[in-house]
């Protein structure tokens, strides 16, 4: 969002350069009791989130990722350390970024027995926003995520994903800088979940927007950015997609051929490359799968088969925390205090 800065000449406009999320040493101690030692749930985090970015934070149940948010939503102070959102601080300016920013958390907030106009307009009073502009803005929300044609509609009658819908609208109903989406598609069908990122998408291109995502699908993370990994209430890495994936290992290319083990002491010498054997065939490990296909043919091998696979975010995950992210969703310590 353009911004004057103070000391400029009338009518010279300049872009805020500031970070939409800044945090530096974040800490947030939940006391224990006798039986209960204390709670450890965000152990020094630093970001910056540039405004504009869609940016993700990953990692299990208990690793810290919404008592984060919860901090930089105002809902939780923090133990030590510091976080700015919209530029406004989250403990002294409370006020100020609770104006500049945006909820849609994994558990429905909106009143089922109220239409889906009435939500909006109750946000838009809860706002302080001016009546004057409150139709304008209710109309374009509605439209940005398809909900049009309901607006008269008893939000109880609305599927999941409709009502997912109509969250972000009321998120967006006062215009702010940046909008938290906590786990937005947890619980929806597989093509609710991809309407939803469609009306994402449309909102970053038509709205001056930094979007803040925890998730646990790979897919919707793979949308982001960038990606902070959070484990123990730490960032154990942050780049995007790509570099991360880049930073856990070689390309995968499985063969199968006539004679694997002639293959491999063939592949080996002549191309230098690490292999291991896997299920039956032979796999090679290489920087870049596509251009060694055609060296792998050079050969005069007789191949039978060929697939190329790449490191994937989950292969990202467990390399940082030590287990696949579904695997951690699912054991019983991953539901613990941390959050």
């Amino acid at each position: 969002m353009p911004l004057t800065a103070l000391g400029t000449r009338p009518g010279e406009v300049v872009v805020d350069p500031s970070p939409a999320v800044q945090v530096r040493g974040l800490v947030k101690t939940y006391p224990g009791t006798k039986k209960r030692p204390d709670v450890e749930a965000v152990r020094g985090i630093d970001l910056d989130v540039p405004a504009g970015e869609l940016f993700g934070f990953l990692g299990p149940n208990g690793a810290g990722k919404s008592t984060t948010i919860k901090i930089l939503c105002t809902l939780v102070r923090p133990t030590g350390g510091s976080a700015r959102v919209a530029g406004f601080d989250v403990v002294e300016q409370r006020d100020d970024v609770r104006r500049h920013i945006g909820l849609v958390f994994q558990e429905t907030t909106l009143d089922g027995h109220l239409t889906a106009e009435q939500n909006l307009r109750f946000h838009a009073e809860i706002y302080g926003m001016d009546r004057a502009v409150v139709g304008t803005r209710l109309d374009t929300v509605l439209d940005m995520v398809g909900l049009t044609d309901r607006r008269s509609a008893v939000v109880n009658t609305f599927s999941g994903g409709m009502k997912r819908r109509l969250e972000i609208a009321r998120g967006l109903m006062h215009s702010p800088r940046v909008l938290f989406l906590d786990e937005p598609t947890i619980g929806l069908d597989p093509e609710s979940r991809a309407s939803l990122w469609d009306y994402v998408d449309r909102l970053r291109a038509a709205e001056d927007i930094t979007v803040f995502l925890t998730t646990h699908y790979m897919d919707e993370a793979e949308r982001c950015d960038r990606i902070a990994i959070v484990d123990g209430g730490r960032v154990g890495a942050l780049d995007s997609p790509a570099a991360l994936k880049a930073s856990v290992g070689h390309d995968r290319v499985r063969i199968t051929t006539a004679d694997d083990d002639a293959a491999e002491a063939v592949v080996r010498e002549r191309l230098g490359v690490e292999t291991v054997r896997e299920k039956g065939a032979l796999v090679v490990l290489t920087p870049d799968g596509e251009q060694f296909v055609p060296r792998l043919f050079e050969l005069g091998l007789a191949v039978r088969s060929v697939n190329v696979t790449r490191p994937s975010l989950d292969d990202v995950f467990l390399a940082y925390t030590g287990a696949r992210l579904a695997d951690r969703q699912a054991t019983p310590g991953g539901t613990g205090g941390r959050r």
